[in-house]
């Protein structure tokens, strides 16, 4: 058989079965198209880029970085057939800006609430464990975006970058991200953090950083659903009456409630009953606050180890800062709108490189998903879009379970518990060399 031949056939199993066909098996398109009803760009016009190769294409932006965006719609091959084989770039900005950012925003939304319900995550105590924390974009430095997001402030004058300040919900077995919201930087993490309450499913626990101590934000928490408990470090100036002691270094504490706080948050009672539990590690004394008031169903034991998982979440910031954006300085998008739609393509296929992740360890147990290295996991789902030519549509599912064999070969070390870094501070840079011999003085 000829060369021409072989590659003709190639070139023939391809175009059965494209990166967009392999994403829309990843992707429901009932979700897509409810996620453009609720946007309101849904359209019946047939379009050289039909909305969903747009919403491929922005995924596609942060899994190929470093591409231009034109490129990756050709790379991934999500155009309709027409005159050209290859889209244009302008094409590709207008389809951009005729999708909008509200409607990847909600495919991202629906798209976890579904993987949340679906998978089985580990549990602690009957609940899942949340994590709460922010992180900071720059976006690039044009009018439009200083307008929209502002930027850092001192008595030098104003940082060249625009910063967009997120605030994110993240399961921390898996680092499934539950849900996210964004805005400029002069919008703090606590009033992002009450947009997540919607979000927050029933029995949960919530881990939050010390600096997220708000009685009305963890009042409505609590109040939220069923069980919808949290824990954060107590303040060093915590004031507290203690209502009954359970045990030397575990009481549950009342809490008075501020008149501003109940101004601002309706509802909010006078006090509030929580759990303030001490425990040493290394010969230095910890406290946390929670919800968990029943010693029973979460005995002392318990409590004092379940914190530190608090720290998966900031693994998951370094994932998708340093290892999905490859740790760019900015984001790509020089408008407002662009750059939250941007925002939310990132967080979609960060999602879905971690469902991907929880597939393949689905029937292992002993193998936890935050334990496979999500730089390694990534490149091979990326081969797998780009590179993976069955020889018909029904051959699919094999490759895929093949790249689920591969990405459970991607384990990490065990962790080390002894493992310290302490906070130091480093040398500021300078743009002379060190004198380190004293000069001569004839």
């Amino acid at each position: 058989m000829s060369l021409l031949t072989n590659l003709d056939d190639t070139f023939a199993h391809a175009e059965d079965l494209n990166a967009i066909n392999k994403l829309m098996s990843l992707i429901d398109p009932e979700l897509l198209q409810q996620a453009y009803a609720l946007s309101g760009v849904a359209t019946v016009r047939r379009r050289r880029l039909p909305l969903d190769s747009v919403v491929f294409t922005i995924v596609g932006m942060s899994l190929f970085r470093s591409d231009p965006v034109w490129d990756i719609a050709n790379k991934l091959d999500i155009s309709l057939p027409g005159k050209s084989r290859f889209v244009a770039p302008s094409a590709v900005v207008q389809a951009r800006q005729r999708l909008g950012e509200e409607a990847v925003g909600h495919v991202f939304k629906l798209m976890a609430q579904r993987a949340f319900g679906e998978y089985a995550f580990e549990q602690w105590c009957g609940l899942n464990v949340l994590a709460v924390d922010g992180v900071m974009f720059r976006a690039q430095d044009t009018t439009e975006n200083l307008a929209a997001f502002g930027c850092d402030r001192n008595v030098m004058g104003d940082n060249p970058y625009p910063q967009v300040r997120m605030c994110s919900l993240m399961e921390t077995s898996s680092h499934l991200l539950l849900a996210s919201e964004f805005d400029g930087r002069d919008v703090g993490e606590m009033s992002l953090a009450e947009r997540l309450i919607p979000s927050v499913p029933d029995n949960s626990l919530t881990l939050f950083d010390r600096g997220y101590y708000s009685l009305g934000l963890l009042h409505l928490w609590m109040t939220k659903g069923v069980n919808t408990h949290w824990m954060l470090p107590a303040r060093k100036d915590l004031q507290y009456i203690v209502k009954h002691q359970l045990r030397e270094h575990d009481a549950v504490v009342t809490l008075k409630t501020s008149p501003q706080a109940r101004k601002k948050f309706d509802g909010l009672p006078e006090t509030i009953e929580a759990r303030l539990t001490s425990y040493e590690v290394n010969g230095k004394t910890y406290r946390v606050l929670s919800s968990m008031v029943d010693a029973m169903q979460f005995p002392y034991e318990e409590i004092v180890d379940v914190y530190v998982q608090r720290w998966e979440i900031e693994l998951g910031f370094r994932e998708m800062k340093q290892t999905l954006h490859q740790a760019k300085l900015t984001l790509r998008s020089k408008k407002s709108e662009m750059v939250r739609q941007e925002l939310w393509g990132l967080l979609l296929a960060y999602n879905l490189i971690r469902m991907m992740m929880l597939d393949a360890v689905k029937d292992m147990p002993e193998l936890s998903p935050s334990r496979l290295s999500f730089g390694l996991c990534m490149r091979h789902i990326i081969v797998f879009f780009l590179t993976t030519i069955p020889d018909t549509v029904t051959k699919l599912p094999v490759h895929y379970e093949y790249l689920m064999e591969s990405l459970r070969m991607m384990k990490l070390p065990d962790k080390r518990p002894d493992r310290y870094y302490p906070r130091v501070v480093r040398k500021r840079p300078t743009k002379y060399p060190t004198k380190k011999k004293a000069s001569q003085l004839n």
